[in-house]
C-alpha cells in the first residue's frame, strides 16, 4: 500500500487562465450583456444598458471570486496493493478532506491515470463540511507489465450559477508496478540438486547466517560455550567465536532480451512468455532456497554483484523476488546482437544452477551458450520455437541466420544443456517438469555408463551424440 496527500494549489496563469474557464453558460451570458450594452447605445435605451451591464457583470463576478477562493483541501491516495501482476486489479482509495473553517460547494475530482489503465476516473462530491471529509475508489487493471504513473489529482471548481469552472492540481502522484505473472511450477528435482537445494558442489556461504564470519562481542543469551577466549583476551571483552554457518545453493537466471532473438510484442508475445517464465522460475527456487541472481544478455545482473540474491523463506526471500519481480516488470528488448556480455559475467565459473531462457540462436550464439554451460553446475535451457511464434498470415518467417529449433536444440543438448523446445500454448509447469525427467535421465545413463569413450558424449535427455 502507498499513499500521499497535499493541498490544492492553483495552475499558473492568474487571473487570464480563470477567465479561459467559462463555461458555456458564462460566456453565453457575457456576450448577452455585451450585446445588450451596444444595443442600448445605438437605440437609446438606458435601461437596456442596465440590463447588459447585470448580464456581463455576473459571469466577470464569479471568475474574480472563484479565482480568489482559497479553499484548504488536502487529498491522499492509497494503492491496494502497490505491486500487481499483469492483469490483476488493483484498487485505488482517494480519499479529500476539508481542513478549512468553511463548507465546500460541489467538486469534481479528476485522477489522471495512464490509457493502458483505464478510462481517466471521475467523480463528483456533494458540499463537504468543515473538517470533513469524503473517500471515493475506483480500480485499475493492466495486461502488460510496467511501472505506471497516478496522478495528479486534479479538482475542478465551480461557482454557485455554473459560470466558471477551475482546475486546481495536487503535487503527489503514486507509481504502480505490474510485474508478470508468476506461475506455481511443481516441486521437482532438478539436474545436479542435493536434497533440494541444488549442486552440492556449487555453494556458497548465506550472507546471513546465525553467526557472523568472524568472531563478534557477545549477545546476551548466547551460548556461554561459544565464548573465544583468545580473542576476548585480545580485544578486552567477550568475544564469541563462529560456528558452521548454513550453507546456500545458487542458481542464475538468464533471460535473452535480444531484439532480433523475439521478433514482436504484446501480451501474447514470444518476449513476454520468457519474461514471466524467467520470474516464475526465479520465484519457485528462491522459495526453494536458493540464492538467485537474474541476468540478461546485457550483462546487468540483479541483484548486482555485491548484492544478496535471497535466502530461504522469510523475509529476506520474499524481499528478494519482490527486486527481481520489479526488474522484470520493465525489462525491454535489447539491442544487443549476441550472448557475450552474458558470457563474461558467466566466465567466472561457479555459478551453480542456471536456468536459460533463449529465442532464436544462430550457430555462433549457440557455441556461446555451449561454454556457459561449462561454468555452471547444471544447466537448463528453454528455447523458443521459432517455426511456431514466428508464424504469420505470410507464413514462417525466419531471422538472418537462424538455424531450425531441432538444430539449435542439439547444438545446446551436445555441450551438456538440457534444452526444451517452446511453443505458442506450452505451459512452463510441463515444461519443468519435463525438464527434471530429462535431466535425471541424464544423470542415471551418465552414471551406468562411467567413462565415455573418446568422441561420444552423453546429451541432457540420456541419449548419446
Amino acid at each position: 500500500m502507498s499513499g500521499g496527500g497535499s493541498e490544492a494549489t492553483p495552475e499558473p496563469g492568474g487571473l487570464r487562465a480563470a477567465l479561459g474557464g467559462l463555461t458555456t453558460r458564462g460566456r453565453s451570458f457575457l456576450a448577452a450583456g455585451i450585446a445588450a450594452a451596444v444595443c442600448s447605445y445605438v437605440l437609446g435605451q438606458p435601461d437596456l444598458l442596465r440590463v447588459g451591464l447585470l448580464l456581463a457583470a455576473l459571469p466577470l463576478v464569479c471568475v474574480l471570486v472563484l479565482h480568489r477562493t482559497r479553499y484548504r483541501v488536502a487529498a491522499g491516495r492509497t494503492l491496494s496493493p502497490a505491486r500487481v501482476p499483469a492483469a490483476a486489479e488493483s484498487r485505488v482509495q482517494l480519499r479529500m478532506e476539508n481542513v478549512s473553517r468553511l463548507p465546500t460547494g460541489v467538486l469534481m475530482l479528476q485522477d489522471r491515470v495512464p490509457y493502458i489503465l483505464g478510462p481517466r476516473p471521475r467523480f463528483v462530491l456533494d458540499r463537504v463540511e468543515a473538517g470533513g471529509h469524503r473517500e471515493v475508489s475506483y480500480r485499475v487493471r493492466s495486461d502488460l507489465r510496467g511501472r505506471y504513473r497516478l496522478g495528479p489529482l486534479q479538482l475542478r471548481l465551480s461557482d454557485p450559477f455554473g459560470m466558471c469552472e477551475l482546475t486546481r492540481s495536487f503535487s503527489s502522484s503514486d507509481t504502480l508496478t505490474v510485474v508478470p505473472r508468476v506461475e506455481p511450477l511443481p516441486a521437482v528435482r532438478l539436474a545436479g540438486e542435493t536434497a533440494g537445494y541444488g549442486d552440492g558442489r556449487q555453494r556458497s556461504l548465506a550472507l546471513a547466517g546465525d553467526d557472523d564470519v568472524i568472531p563478534r562481542g557477545y549477545r546476551h543469551g548466547d551460548d556461554l560455550r561459544r565464548i573465544h577466549w583468545r580473542s576476548t583476551a585480545r580485544h578486552g571483552e567477550l568475544m564469541v567465536r563462529r560456528e558452521e554457518q548454513p550453507q546456500k545453493a545458487r542458481c542464475t537466471v538468464l533471460l535473452d532480451t535480444r531484439d532480433t532473438a523475439h521478433p514482436g510484442s504484446g501480451p501474447d508475445s514470444a518476449f513476454e512468455w520468457a519474461v514471466a517464465a524467467a520470474a516464475s522460475a526465479a520465484a519457485h527456487l528462491l522459495e526453494r532456497g536458493f540464492s538467485v541472481r537474474l541476468l540478461t544478455d546485457t550483462g546487468t545482473s540483479v541483484p548486482g554483484p555485491d548484492g544478496a540474491g535471497g535466502g530461504a523463506g522469510g523475509t529476506e526471500s520474499a524481499d528478494a523476488a519482490g527486486l527481481l519481480l520489479d526488474a522484470l516488470a520493465v525489462v525491454e528488448h535489447s539491442e544487443e546482437e549476441g550472448l557475450a556480455a552474458a558470457y563474461d559475467v558467466l566466465r567466472g565459473g561457479g555459478e551453480g544452477l542456471l536456468v536459460a531462457f533463449f529465442g532464436d540462436l544462430d550457430e555462433e550464439q549457440a557455441a556461446v551458450a555451449g561454454q556457459m554451460r561449462r561454468r555452471s553446475g547444471a544447466a537448463i535451457a528453454f528455447v523458443l520455437d521459432g517455426d511456431s511464434w514466428h508464424r504469420g498470415p505470410g507464413g514462417i518467417r525466419f531471422a538472418t541466420g537462424q538455424v531450425p529449433v531441432a538444430e539449435r536444440l542439439r547444438l545446446l543438448r551436445r555441450a551438456g544443456w538440457t534444452a526444451l523446445p517452446v511453443a505458442p500454448g506450452d505451459s512452463l509447469t510441463d515444461l519443468w517438469r519435463t525438464a527434471a525427467d530429462q535431466a535425471g535421465a541424464g544423470e542415471r545413463a551418465g552414471e551406468g555408463s562411467g567413462a565415455a569413450e573418446d568422441g561420444v558424449s552423453w546429451t541432457a535427455a540420456g541419449g548419446r551424440s
